[in-house]
């Protein structure tokens, strides 16, 4: 396939239109927009140059090539199954699904029908990140103590409320299933180990909200093992005042330690023995993957983004695509999600992490 990748847009929020921009920037065309009504559809196919406004079932019966998914998390596994039984690829936002049921139904059908299906766990885009695994594989002995942190502030405030805080529509873990997984997802993207077992704390900021009890997590503390010895601790929140998106880890080993902050994603830190070194984002040492934007000008979320989407139509081409998260990886975060909430569930034991 050589042609422009044509594509719809399936949900209108702020995803969506992350997604439509996403698709612009790598080369694609929205060609239509289904939202959960049509004027929120004609709101955002107005904003897309080109893009239609249509529902769901037009974008099933189109000849588009992909349908990205962004509607609310417990509407991802039939929408998306019906995308993959449709002949389409799909990029579906994360979570994958809430159960690691639907996720493993998702994932099967994924390899069963061919088609090219992936999860934006876009963090994995920065150069940073990428610099760090080629670093760390380069490494003879490698990290293992493996720590972080992500927290955010967007609901700090007891009166801010959204879907993703209903169980029914966002699933049975809020924050680590928002964002934990993005954490989690790095550190074995980068390292190369898997969490084998985890022991999770998780709370609430506030118990109601809005006026209404609240059963899902403002936040948590995991600690984990993997499958070399490592050993982990992971802290979470979206009720940390001035914490916007602070998704920071240190992978330290005895040769060297790597610590990255997405706040401020241009730079690697690599502590030494010896000596300190700050590597600051080089488009000749992109840790493997193409990076044309020159120094000096910083690298985002929303070029994280393009770059994801960019690599989602290379391999819709069929190019090979190195470090792309398909639904095997939201099939391994539904897995630890499931492990956090049980062990959470049984007064922090620890939980083993299916492989």
């Amino acid at each position: 396939m050589t042609q422009q990748i044509q594509a719809a847009i399936v949900g209108t929020g702020f995803m969506g239109s992350v997604h439509a921009r996403a698709v612009t920037a790598a080369g694609g065309r929205v060609r239509l927009v289904a939202g959960s009504s049509p004027a929120r559809a004609g709101e955002l196919a107005g904003a897309v140059p080109g893009a239609e406004p249509a529902v769901f079932e037009d974008v099933l019966a189109s000849d588009v090539d992909v349908v990205h998914v962004c509607t609310p998390n417990h509407l991802h596994h039939d929408m998306a199954r019906r995308v993959l039984e449709a002949g389409k690829h799909v990029v579906c936002e994360k979570p994958l699904a809430v159960s690691v049921k639907e996720a493993e139904d998702l994932a099967d059908l994924a390899a069963r029908t061919g088609r090219v299906a992936t999860v934006p766990f876009v963090y994995r885009f920065y150069a940073s990140v990428r610099l760090a695994r080629s670093l760390i594989g380069a490494d003879a002995r490698g990290p293992w103590l493996l720590h972080g942190s992500y927290l955010q502030d967007w609901l700090a405030d007891a009166e801010a409320d959204n879907w993703r805080v209903d169980a029914d529509r966002g699933g049975g873990s809020r924050t680590f299933g928002d964002i934990g997984i993005h954490w989690c997802d790095l550190m074995e993207f980068v390292t190369g180990q898997r969490i084998t077992a985890v022991q999770a704390t998780l709370g609430r900021a506030h118990p109601v909200r809005a006026g209404r009890e609240v059963s899902t997590e403002d936040g948590g503390v995991i600690s984990f093992r993997t499958d070399t010895g490592g050993l982990g601790s992971l802290v979470i929140s979206q009720a940390s005042a001035g914490r916007k998106n602070r998704l920071w880890f240190s992978f330290d080993g005895p040769e060297a330690s790597y610590v990255f902050d997405q706040e401020n994603p241009e730079r690697l830190w690599v502590g030494g023995r010896d000596a300190d070194r700050v590597l600051t984002r080089d488009p000749a040492h992109a840790g493997g993957r193409p990076d044309a934007l020159p120094p000096g000008h910083p690298q985002g979320y929303r070029e994280c983004f393009a770059d994801f989407v960019t690599d989602t139509y290379a391999a819709v081409r069929g190019e090979s695509v190195d470090g792309l998260p398909t639904f095997d990886a939201g099939l391994r975060a539904a897995r630890l999600t499931r492990a956090v909430l049980d062990s959470a569930a049984a007064d922090s034991t620890w939980t083993e992490v299916p492989a």
